[in-house]
């Protein structure tokens, strides 16, 4: 508070009578669509904390999860192809920022609330496991209550990243939970999401696809093509735009049903011919035992969890804490641990 109050005091005495938050907001006002959310408007926090004089309260959650240890676990995530040599591979992180880039095109045309969107964006996938998808379909059959991302990346900023989580705003943890799902968010702003999370990793997994020898770009379908275009940005352009054509001026974010059409069929294509392949299947399996090994064994032996993890769970139930650790885990962190504790140690006479 004290702070606050000087900062007032050097503006006052620089003749400026409104702090920058203060003038984004106005900003905002004037230039946002009726359908947009005000930063000023937020539904708020769980516990109420003084206003920043820098940034709106959507800056700030967009900030908060930048600076989040687990955001930057995201790096060595994967995203398709598990533990690729090669440097130009996605990863859980690259494909949360080309999520958070288009979604940022799309409300920008739209006049919503750039800010509330990438925060979203950007939290979106905290809660991913190791070994994408894989590892995700891995934890949901061990665990009795199964498992789902989006969920456990709400549990990520309300109790694990921090002590005590990071206090988001309701309107990004909403956009969090229901960026996937059947339960749609309330905001145009999370409802963007929706969208960019299809459209980036529907490209860039052809992209990768593609670079890893699975397809060539002339194996896509042709009836795709000539809706969405035969190159990664003309796809992609032609779906945002989509969007933009199919939402402007109406209280609701939807897509051009043509391109709708064509962006699904791609997506079924993908699932066929990349996401469920032999080769896909085949590594899959590898990464299920990894992950039920080490499952297994913390719930055997928890007291090989260290103590801050169970401290951050803040759950007594053995299973959530190891829910808890093994999908926070990193790829190479969970194969390092795979290594340590179920590789035998050449023996040195």
């Amino acid at each position: 508070m004290q702070k606050i109050i000087l900062y007032a005091r050097i503006m006052q005495k620089a003749g400026v009578t409104m702090t920058v938050r203060e003038k984004i907001e106005k900003r905002e006002e004037k230039m946002l669509s009726p359908y947009a959310v005000l930063s000023k408007n937020t539904a708020g926090r769980a516990h109420r904390e003084e206003p920043c004089e820098l940034r709106t309260e959507f800056q700030r959650d967009r900030d908060r999860i930048i600076h989040s240890k687990a955001f930057r676990r995201l790096k060595h995530k994967t995203q398709v192809f598990l533990s690729p040599e090669g440097d130009h591979y996605r990863t859980r992180l690259t494909h949360t920022l080309e999520v958070a880039q288009i979604a940022r095109t799309v409300s920008r045309a739209l006049n919503l609330n750039e800010d509330l969107t990438e925060a979203i964006a950007l939290g979106h996938d905290l809660g991913h496991t190791p070994f994408g998808h894989g590892g995700e379909r891995t934890i949901d059959a061990l665990c009795p209550e199964g498992f789902r991302h989006n969920e456990q990346s709400l549990r990520v900023v309300n109790v694990l990243e921090r002590k005590g989580g990071l206090n988001l705003t309701a309107e990004v943890r909403d956009g969090i939970l229901c960026h996937t799902g059947d339960k749609l968010p309330q905001t145009l702003e999370g409802k963007i999401i929706r969208f960019a999370d299809k459209i980036a990793y529907i490209n860039h997994d052809i992209d990768d696809a593609v670079r890893g020898g699975v397809i060539q770009n002339s194996d896509i379908p042709k009836k795709f093509s000539k809706v969405l275009g035969s190159s990664h940005s003309a796809r992609i352009n032609s779906m945002i735009k989509g969007i933009i054509c199919a939402s402007d001026g109406k209280n609701d974010i939807e897509m051009d049903e043509e391109v709708q059409e064509a962006m699904m069929g791609l997506r079924k294509y993908m699932f066929e011919n990349v996401y469920l392949n032999d080769y896909a299947k085949h590594e899959e399996k590898k990464a299920f035992n990894v992950i039920k090994s080490l499952f297994d064994l913390f719930l055997e032996s928890p007291e090989l969890i260290p103590e801050g993890i169970r401290a951050i769970s803040c759950s007594e139930d053995n299973m959530i804490v190891v829910r808890d650790y093994v999908a926070g885990m990193t790829d190479r962190y969970a194969l390092s641990l795979y290594d340590k504790f179920f590789v035998p140690r050449t023996w040195r006479g």
